[in-house]
Formats: structure tokens, C-alpha cells, sequence
């Protein structure tokens, strides 16, 4: 059964520190995971973050290892090296093409990632597991070191992804053509990928490595099921993203539930409810275009 909470009780956890510190992280994570989610899914990307994230939580796994204090200097260049290896070398290829490279660097990472936590030594692999694939609690343990880093990296995707915005809508809609009128396609994929890895490593803390993917796609699903244009779609995913992730680290407060569950959990009614909304919007200009002809 749920333990939900009083209201008192859940006003009280406002006094701490930790609370404001996983809202402004989440609301940073939400924001960026949207921008890309995007384009990601109109270039029919969209299970990179899937597999971005494995790899992730392998290198996360060698850093616990190895003992550092700070997993970010193993996680964040193996995961920027995936992506652009998944990006590039993997749809070039013959032999392999990108969906198998996808599936083959997943699962690998994955599974190496399971049997180096074995080798840790830890008294709960299983909690420590979890935790890691699935974001339990991690967003609610930030010190103010991690939210400087979060803040500065998401600074960093939100800017490139502004000073860039018209090359990156340039290439998620036609590659080719763009590149036939002199715009540098391989440079732009290029800090795509790193971007991409960057918001990976940033949402691990909020949903964990298993589902980034949702996070990445519902904001962007949700916001196609309403809008057509490129802009308008990137604006509605944003706010979606970030009213979804509020309210699913408040609600695993009130209800003492998973953090990245509950937020994919809210992420998913909310796309019950674009869709919806898209089907009863798609219903009623069909009605008025029947209307138009009968007149």
C-alpha cells in the first residue's frame, strides 16, 4: 500500500535544502531532455537515449570500482564517445547499421556495467543496482556541488541548442539538402551527439539509466499530437517536460514512491491526455471541413 503522507508532513519537507535542490534539477533535466527529444524523434533517433544511457551506467559501474569520488570524469567522455560513435560511424557503416550498432553497444554496456558492480564489494548490490537503473532516490541526495554541475551543463545544452537553432531544425528536417547548401551536416551531428550525451548524464540523476528514453520521447509525443509547427512543438514539449517532472518528484514525495518511476509514470498519463485532446482536435476540423463542403 501507498504511505501517503499528511499535508503538514509534506509542507514540512520544504524546510530542507535537498528538496529545492532535486525541483531545480529536475526542472533543468526536464528542460534539456525536451529540446532534444525533439529532434530525436523526427530524425527517428529516438532509443539513442536508451542506449547512451547502458553505456552510461557501465561507466558508472567501472567509476564505483575504481573508487573515484566523482563518476563524472568516467561517465561524461565515455558517454560523449558513444554518441558520437552511434551517430556517425554506425549509420555509415555497412556491415552494421545504426539500429544494430544501438542494440549491440546497449546491451553489451549493460551487461559488462552488472558484472563490474559484482566486483565492487558493496553490501547492497542490489539497492545500488536499482537505485542506478531506475533513479529511486539519487535526485533527492544532490549536494550543492551536483547542482552547480547541473546548472552549468544545462546551461550549456540550453545555449548551444539556442545559438544553433536554426542549423540543428535545418538538419532534423533534411539532412541532404542541407548539406547540398554548404551547411556543415558532420559538425552539426557532430555537437548534436555531444549534446545528447550530455543530457543523458544529467538525466541518470532524475529517472535513472533505464528510463531516460521516456523522458527524451513523451514531451515531444505529447506535443506533436497538438502542434505541427517546429517551434511550437519545441515550446509545448519544454513546458510539458517540465510541469511532468515537477509533479512526479512532488507526488513520489507525498506518496514515498521511486522518483524516476513516478515522474515516467506522469509523463505517460500526460500523453494519454495529448492524445486525447489531439484526437478530439483532429475530430472537430474534420467536422468543420464537412461542414464547408456541404455549404
Amino acid at each position: 500500500m501507498l504511505a501517503v503522507m499528511s499535508f503538514s508532513d509534506f509542507a514540512s519537507f520544504f524546510q530542507h535544502d535537498f528538496i529545492w535542490f532535486a525541483l531545480i534539477v529536475g526542472v533543468l533535466i526536464a528542460l534539456c531532455s525536451s529540446l532534444l527529444g525533439v529532434t530525436l524523434v523526427l530524425k527517428r533517433f529516438s532509443f539513442i537515449g536508451d542506449g547512451l544511457s547502458h553505456v552510461a551506467f557501465g561507466a558508472m559501474a567501472v567509476a564505483t570500482v575504481a573508487g573515484l569520488t566523482n563518476e563524472m570524469y568516467i561517465v561524461l567522455p565515455v558517454t560523449i564517445v558513444a554518441a558520437i560513435l552511434l551517430l556517425h560511424t554506425g549509420r555509415r557503416s555497412k556491415k552494421l547499421n545504426g539500429d544494430a550498432s544501438l542494440a549491440l553497444i546497449s546491451v553489451s554496456a549493460l551487461a559488462l556495467g552488472y558484472l563490474i558492480y559484482n566486483f565492487s564489494g558493496s553490501s547492497n548490490l542490489t539497492g545500488d543496482v536499482c537505485a542506478t537503473l531506475f533513479g529511486s532516490t539519487a535526485i533527492l541526495s544532490l549536494t550543492q556541488a551536483d547542482l552547480w554541475l547541473c546548472i552549468g551543463l544545462s546551461v550549456l545544452v540550453i545555449a548551444l541548442f539556442l545559438v544553433f537553432y536554426n542549423k540543428i531544425f535545418a538538419i532534423t528536417f533534411d539532412e541532404t539538402f542541407s548539406k547540398a547548401t554548404g551547411v556543415k551536416t558532420e559538425l552539426y551531428s557532430l555537437l548534436i551527439a555531444v549534446v545528447i550525451a550530455l543530457v543523458i548524464v544529467l538525466a541518470m540523476n532524475l529517472v535513472g539509466s533505464l528510463l531516460i528514453s521516456a523522458l527524451v520521447i513523451f514531451p515531444a509525443l505529447c506535443a506533436m499530437r497538438l502542434f505541427r509547427s517546429f517551434k511550437s512543438v519545441i515550446l509545448c514539449s519544454a513546458i510539458v517536460s517540465v510541469c511532468c517532472a515537477v509533479s512526479g518528484i512532488l507526488l513520489s514525495i507525498w506518496l514515498a514512491t521511486p522518483v524516476g518511476s513516478t515522474v515516467v509514470a506522469v509523463d505517460l498519463v500526460a500523453f494519454i491526455g495529448f492524445t486525447l485532446a489531439g484526437f478530439l482536435k483532429n475530430k472537430r476540423n474534420f467536422a468543420k471541413k464537412q461542414h464547408t463542403v456541404n455549404v
